[in-house]
């Protein structure tokens, strides 16, 4: 029997809002090669064993092109969006979002519904209070095969039964219960997340529906959609369908699955579809849409959506596989480290372009489902590094401004480089704190490039491939310019100068540039760095050092700009990713306003406990704790009474595990 248990805990007089908490109660890819001439020098081998997400491998910054960019240029901007061709759709700030395994689940999330992990929280709101909202997909390889149980043993919400030995990325079958379900639903109270979730497709002559069913049920609103297959055009590959399996194979299962749906009585929506979430490996985006996919399922869908990475780290792996060479990391970093390099976003995303407009011509959104810097777990030194950081950004960048509305990074648990976060092991979860990966502070800064308003449009225009170059016009007026530089020069020598001017005779217009811009600066000490990346001043910390709070006071420059001249100046180091706010609004509309932060008491053992350290809560986010008020612990309103049979409680949440006690506390400006 499940049932939702109210679990309450005073905090103070000053405020207090509301929470739902349930219990369950139990019974009984081909790559192009680098550029001529890029000479990259390897590094010593690797002798790390452990596991990746922890891997300290560094590379050496590939070389200098021969042929170096200008150390100084113009740009010309229109001040309005109306005076621009080639803008994007309207973009949010919550265009980056994260896809979690399966499998992985009670290792990112919690361990059920009354042990949230606080960092987790704590990450997630950093981009809510960026963004409004913050998008997350639990699904992958591991949704094919997962099942819902009423028990599994010891209070687990999520169980591997075994691996698969036909697939390549040794996929376990999964077991769940209803816990995960409200697991999701409290995060969602705590903290503006909205869901997809994955319905299995391994066996389309008896669907598994309850992940609909009970989504819907338990989630409500939160719920987005829901993604049917994952990776189909990879079936045949991996023998989870007939060798002669076709895309006109997965036209009719994709059918099937809406009339199983329609069927089903508890499950009262069937147009909240997302497909057809293909690798684009062996079958290309074109080949599902002759099948006439679109117009057939269009009632059904809330979005079309295709799953890619630019490279793949199999061999290296999975060495027993046969899948080829392994591949050296230090001869791919050069591949993400200009702004169309075989491995960069610009270059990706060209497959995609028709079907974005097909996905605008049918009234659908189009979202990248599945992505980070290469499949198999990614490159350890390249995907943990601030060079994925920097390519991240542009990646991100260029999908929103090929008409993607949305992007969800992978995380796949320890055995990955890739990680936007990684939580500690389980054996070091009482002494050690989070890893932050160098990714997590592209989606900040991809946040912040949109801001909150939902009606950011993006253009590129990049001058140089190492200097890629966007504007954001924001409510129809030239808002912000995001602003990267990848060549790694510690000398200071090929930092560049970007003149912006805004309307002015050339333009034939009256120059309109404002008298000072503020910017923000992304920035560490190579393209090699692990750990020390600092945005605006401020640092996740390093390796088991992150609670998910930005530590150290933030840093907002402010530049004048000359009105006479026209002209605003802005330096970039080298490497370095700039972000130009032209308006306070621009600022005010990316900047978070209040600061949400989830504290926490975990008692396991009564020794080798987590202790956060007060200088660095002083300053989290820049304030003090002076400054707070106890407040509420999401944007707006609580979302958990959304859900069937749902009944409010207080604004955190504690609760009284097998010993173990958790505290909540949520603290807003």
């Amino acid at each position: 029997m499940v049932v939702p248990t109210l679990l309450f805990l005073c905090f103070s007089a000053l405020a207090q809002a509301s929470v739902t908490v349930y219990h369950q109660q139990p019974i009984g890819q081909s790559p192009a090669a680098a550029p001529t001439g890029s000479n990259s020098v390897s590094a010593p081998s690797a002798s790390y064993t452990g596991v990746q997400a922890y891997n300290p491998r560094t590379l050496s910054p590939p070389p200098l092109p021969q042929e170096l960019p200008p150390t100084q240029f113009n740009i010309n901007l229109q001040p309005t969006a109306d005076q621009v061709n080639g803008l994007s759709i309207q973009q949010s700030g919550a265009f980056f979002g994260f896809s979690i395994e399966t499998s992985v689940v009670t290792q990112v999330l919690g361990i059920n519904s009354t042990f949230i992990q606080v960092p987790f929280l704590n990450l997630v709101q950093l981009v809510v209070e960026r963004a409004g909202r913050f998008h997350i997909r639990i699904g992958g390889n591991t949704q094919e095969t997962a099942r819902l149980t009423s028990f599994i043993a010891d209070g687990k919400m999520i169980e591997k039964q075994g691996i698969d030995p036909n697939n390549p990325t040794a996929t376990p079958a999964l077991v769940y219960t209803m816990e995960m379900f409200y697991v999701l639903s409290n995060i969602s109270a705590l903290t503006n997340v909205k869901w997809f979730l994955g319905i299995p497709f391994n066996d389309t002559a008896n669907f598994a529906l309850e992940i609909a069913q009970y989504g819907e049920q338990i989630l409500g609103n939160n719920l987005l959609g829901l993604q049917v297959a994952n990776e189909p055009d990879l079936y045949a590959r991996h023998s989870h369908r007939p060798q002669n399996y076709t895309q006109y194979d997965f036209f009719g299962e994709f059918g099937d699955l809406i009339k199983a749906m329609q069927a089903n009585t508890n499950i009262p929506t069937t147009n909240n579809l997302v497909g057809p979430n293909i690798a684009v490996a062996d079958w290309t985006p074109e080949m599902v849409w002759d099948t006439g996919f679109i117009p057939a399922y269009a009632p059904n869908l809330f979005a079309l959506s295709v799953e890619n990475y630019p490279d793949d780290n199999c061999a290296e792996t999975f060495p027993d596989a046969g899948l080829g060479p392994i591949k050296d990391p230090q001869a791919e970093f050069v591949k993400y480290l200009y702004h169309d390099a075989p491995n960069a976003g610009k270059t990706m995303i060209q497959k995609f372009l028709n079907t974005a407009g097909l996905a605008q011509q049918a009234g659908k959104p189009l979202w990248m489902f599945e992505t980070n810097s290469a499949s198999c777990g990614g490159f350890a030194g390249i995907s943990n590094s601030f060079g994925a950081t920097l390519w991240a950004i542009d990646h991100g960048l260029q999908m929103a401004y090929s008409n993607f509305s949305g992007a969800m990074l992978h995380i796949g648990g320890q055995d990955v480089s890739y990680n936007p976060a990684t939580p500690p092991p389980t054996g070091q979860s009482t002494f050690n704190q989070w890893t932050p990966g160098s990714i997590f502070y592209s989606i900040l800064a991809v946040s912040e490039a949109f801001g909150t308003s939902n009606q950011s449009q993006i253009i590129d225009i990049t001058q140089n491939t190492y200097q890629p170059i966007y504007a954001i016009y924001d409510k129809g007026n030239l808002a912000r310019v995001a602003v990267t530089n990848f060549l790694d020069d510690p000398s200071g020598a090929n930092d560049f100068t970007m003149s912006i001017g805004v309307g002015g005779q050339a333009l034939g217009q009256a120059n309109a540039v404002p008298a000072a811009v503020k910017v923000k600066y992304m920035r560490a000490p190579s393209v090699s760095e692990l750990f020390n990346i600092t945005w605006a001043g401020q640092t996740l910390g390093g390796m088991f050092q992150c609670d998910g709070r930005m530590k150290g006071t933030e840093t907002i420059e402010t530049i004048p700009c000359d009105q006479n001249a026209n002209v605003c100046n802005i330096k970039v180091p080298a490497p370095g990713f700039a972000l130009v706010f032209m308006s306070d609004t621009a600022l005010t509309d990316s900047e978070p306003s209040a600061t949400v932060t989830f504290s926490t008491t975990a008692l396991t053992r009564t020794m080798n406990t987590a202790t956060i350290d007060a200088a660095a809560l002083e300053t989290s986010n820049g304030q003090s704790g002076i400054t707070r008020h106890l407040g509420s612990t999401s944007k707006g309103s609580s979302g958990a009474g959304r859900g069937t049979g749902v009944v409010s409680s207080v604004a955190a949440l504690g609760a009284l595990l097998a010993g173990v006690v958790v505290f909540f506390r949520a603290f807003a400006q």
